[in-house]
């Protein structure tokens, strides 16, 4: 299994470039700002979905805790 450090350590300027000019030509210049907001929409909604069912769990769990507690 390869680490990321290396993963990191074969891919170089030259092949960076490559990679760029593969995805203009693929999507063309003004195709990719619009994938750039679709992929930044969609890591904000998943932040948001995993800060939820954080809050619902610990709501959960405090409740669980109040009604287990003898009086």
């Amino acid at each position: 299994m390869y680490s990321l450090s290396v993963f990191l350590g074969l891919v170089g300027p030259w092949q960076i470039i490559l990679i760029v000019a593969i995805v203009l030509l693929m999507f063309g210049g003004k195709k990719i700002p619009e994938l750039m907001k679709g992929l930044g929409t969609g890591i904000k909604e998943f932040k948001d979905a995993t800060k939820d069912e954080d809050k619902s769990t610990s709501k959960k769990d405090t409740t669980a805790e109040n009604n287990s507690k003898p009086e």
